[in-house]
Order: C-alpha cells, then sequence, then structure tokens
C-alpha cells in the first residue's frame, strides 16, 4: 500500500486532534508552547535522522510512502517528528489530568533514573560500534541528565505516563518494522544496532521514544516559563 506510512500518521493524530478541544483538557491552549518545541526537537532529531539515513544505519520502502523526499527523507518522516510526539503528549496530558494523584515519591524517581542511566551507560560503553545503539542511549543519558535540572519534576509523572503511550506506539511502530505487512516501512542495519527485537521492532526504539517526547515535554516546560515570566517591575 503506497500510503502506509502517510495513513499511520493521520491514524495517530486523528483523535488527538479533534480531542484537543475537549472542554475539560483543552489540549489546544498548550498549542503556543507545544508547536515551538516540537519544531525544536524536531530539528535536532531530522538532522540526525539525515545522518544515520547516509551511513545505512536505517533506510524507507519506496512501495510504503509517497515518494516526497527532502534531504533523502520521505515526507512522512518529517511529518512523524511532530504528529507522533503532539500524539503523545496529548496522551501524557490526558493521564496527568485524570490521574492527577498518580505520582512516584522523588527517591523512586531518582532510583529508576540512575538506574536507566547506569544501564544505558553500560551498554553504550560495551556496544561502542553500534551506531544506533551509541546514538539512541547517549540521547536518553542526557534527556535523563537535564532531568535532574527540571525543577517542576516531569520525569516523576512521565515514568508513569510512558508505559501507556507504549502501547500505540508498539502498534505504529510495530506495523512501521514490519508487523503485518510483507516487508518493513522502515529497515534497520542489524549491524547498527544490538540486533534484540521486541516482534518486529529494534529494542533501541524504546528509548527513542522516550528521548524524543521527554525532550519535548522539557522544552514545552522551558517555554511555558519563559511565556509566563512576570515582566520586570522596571520594565
Amino acid at each position: 500500500m503506497k500510503s502506509l506510512y502517510t495513513i499511520l500518521l493521520l491514524g495517530s493524530i486523528s483523535i488527538p486532534l479533534v480531542l484537543s478541544f475537549d472542554q475539560k483538557l483543552q489540549f489546544y491552549r498548550q498549542w503556543k508552547y507545544l508547536m515551538p518545541s516540537l519544531l525544536i526537537v524536531a530539528l535536532v532529531y531530522i538532522a540526525f535522522d539525515y545522518y544515520l539515513t547516509e551511513q545505512g544505519v536505517w533506510g524507507f520502502n519506496l512501495r510504503y510512502h509517497s515518494g516526497i523526499t527532502g534531504l533523502g527523507l520521505p515526507l512522512e518522516e518529517w511529518l512523524f517528528f511532530i504528529l507522533i510526539p503532539y500524539a503523545s503528549i496529548f496522551l501524557h496530558d490526558a493521564i496527568v489530568l485524570y490521574f492527577n494523584q498518580l505520582k512516584p515519591g522523588r527517591n523512586i524517581t531518582t532510583t529508576v533514573s540512575i538506574i536507566l542511566i547506569g544501564l544505558s551507560l553500560t551498554v553504550v560503553l560495551l556496544n561502542p560500534e553500534k551506531t544506533y545503539t551509541f546514538y539512541i542511549l547517549t540521547s536518553t543519558v542526557v534527556a535523563l541528565l537535564l532531568s535532574w535540572f527540571d525543577k517542576s519534576a516531569i520525569i516523576s509523572r512521565f515514568y508513569l505516563t510512558f508505559p501507556i503511550i507504549l502501547i500505540p506506539f508498539v502498534i505504529v511502530n510495530g506495523i512501521l518494522t514490519g508487523s503485518m505487512i510483507d516487508e518493513p516501512v522502515v529497515w534497520y542495519n542489524n549491524e547498527a544496532n544490538l540486533g534484540i527485537r521486541f516482534i518486529t521492532i529494534p529494542i533501541e526504539d524504546f528509548a527513542y521514544a522516550f528521548s524524543l517526547i521527554f525532550f519535548n515535554l522539557l522544552v514545552r516546560a522551558k517555554l511555558k516559563d519563559l511565556f509566563n515570566k512576570p515582566a520586570h517591575p522596571l520594565l
């Protein structure tokens, strides 16, 4: 199916976009902070996406995308970094709204972060030649280290919302990597990763999703602080 990648993206964003106008959540009010965040983070990830594509770490099956490309990346791949984080952050905010009391304590959050940092660094040090593994686990460590300086402690709630966000992620990414279709939409060079897959999804993709969404949450929070910062009394 030529438009499969497009269909997956539209399916991912359709419900979150419609429900953005829900009277209780009012997610559309986040747009002035979220849209710049999506663009900023997307530019960074697209730059690495371009580089890794050029290095043959992964590639795209022309059979399943529009054929419209920029910098060698399909149009759908560019849109991926806007639409998927949007849908994921919508789900994060909805969970936080309806289950506001659920929040792990600081000690639990700190322990989980230390374990993830230690595990990521260990894997990176043991597999320095694995380009994708090195890139995404290093990015994850940077995200986790930045969380230490986030006074709003977004990471605490994200540890609870991320497993739920993974449900639609596994469905969409599973199809993209070849589940239930003849060939993968996005193929991976296993020489550049650990070669461990959950169904058809490289295990590194879970860290990829974690860092991509969390960076957006951090940037959105920073933009909120900047936009809502009280004017200096002498100005």
